[in-house]
């Protein structure tokens, strides 16, 4: 989080300076937002002060995808959401985005999904990694018919990965019931 303030930070990435401004203004309330026009613009910018990352997909200079890849590739710990009017295909599946809104966007929807991101940044890996897998396989799902889908061994190993965090999930919700019961027996106030 940026040392400056204790709201989050919220980079806004697109080519379009109208549309990065405008959900700048959006957030404004809510979030420290800045604002980068284009690919160029993000990479000189992004660093691990940055919370959430909303990234265009297609920009002239430097793509979504290649800003995506080199966030990742620096090892920059923020979030990042894809906000673009590309609809969602099967190589969404290789990408390591943290979840993918198509255009227009309206202020609930950039909300809610900082918000998820936020809270995903609070908690185990597993969920982290449960939220990009069940976000590629609803995108793929609402996309794409039953068929093609069965057409894809990936989407077999997001399906499996999709399980078994599940599963993990479900142990580790149990393990903080069992411990809140035997917490609530030794401290009934």
């Amino acid at each position: 989080m940026s040392e400056a303030s204790t709201d989050p930070t919220v980079l806004i990435v697109d080519d379009e300076a109208e549309v990065a401004d405008v959900y700048a203004l959006r957030l404004r309330n809510e979030y420290d937002t800045e604002t980068a026009y284009g690919g160029e613009a993000a990479l000189d910018r992004i660093d691990d002060d940055v919370d959430v990352a909303l990234l265009d997909r297609r920009m002239p200079d430097v793509s979504g995808d290649e800003v995506l890849a080199e966030i990742r590739d620096r090892g920059i710990e923020c979030r990042v959401v894809m906000i673009t009017a590309v609809d969602p295909d099967f190589d969404i599946v290789d990408m390591p985005f943290d979840d993918y809104l198509n255009k227009p966007v309206e202020k609930r929807e950039l909300v809610g999904a900082i918000e998820r991101q936020l809270t995903a940044r609070r908690y185990d890996e597993r969920l982290t990694d449960y939220l990009e897998v069940t976000s590629k396989l609803g995108l793929l799902q609402a996309e794409k018919s039953q068929a093609e889908l069965d057409a894809h061994e990936e989407v077999d190993t997001l399906r499996e990965r999709a399980a078994e965090l599940k599963s993990e999930l479900d142990e580790v919700l149990a393990e903080f019931d069992d411990a809140a019961a035997a917490f609530q027996e030794i401290n009934p106030d």
